[in-house]
């Protein structure tokens, strides 16, 4: 996994944890959802990349 990727993925889901909590806390139901939205993205991106390092060997 390059290091860029893998920081954009802990960046990704640590910003997408802290929304959601945000929009949990004063009960926005939109705004848990989009960060829930960006904290998969991250996750998604995290697996892309572990996918590559998998196929490299």
């Amino acid at each position: 996994m390059s290091a860029s990727e893998k920081a954009k993925a802990k960046t990704e889901q640590a910003a997408g944890k802290a929304e959601k909590e945000l929009g949990r806390a004063v009960g926005n139901e939109r705004v848990a959802a989009e960060g829930e939205s960006k904290e998969a993205k991250g996750d998604l991106r995290s697996a892309k990349e572990k996918g590559k390092d998998a196929f490299k060997g």
